[in-house]
């Protein structure tokens, strides 16, 4: 069984930044890719960032690439989330999620484990 715990959201003003780690608990946090993933009030969920298994294969979603950097240490089954340069519209709870293959994902149904999330409210 896999437990996510996502922590670090919060208020921030526009152009500031703000770092979410994501806990992983359970086994083989190294055959899992991991995903972060956002959900705004009234919108579907969509993909932020996706990591392989050894941090070498990322995905990103276009309206985030340059300002937000995902990253994971496997030596402490830890997912980051990097955000910078925040704007209001990436306002949203952000979800941390695993998939149990070496490759990542765009597509939420890909993943079979997610967190609780964490809100992230940017303000103008």
């Amino acid at each position: 069984q896999v437990r996510l715990v996502e922590s670090g959201g919060g208020l921030v003003q526009a152009g500031g930044s703000l770092r979410l780690p994501c806990a992983f608990y359970g086994r083989a946090f190294t055959n899992h890719a991991m995903g972060w993933f956002r959900q705004a009030p009234g919108k579907e969920r969509e993909l932020v960032a996706a990591i392989g298994w050894r941090g070498g294969s990322t995905l990103y979603a276009d309206s985030v690439k340059g300002q937000f950097t995902i990253s994971r240490d496997n030596a402490r089954n830890t997912l980051s989330l990097q955000m910078n340069t925040l704007k209001p519209e990436d306002t949203a709870v952000y979800y941390c999620a695993a998939r149990p293959s070496l490759s990542p994902s765009a597509s939420t149904a890909q993943y079979d484990y997610w967190g609780q999330g964490t809100q992230v409210t940017v303000s103008s």
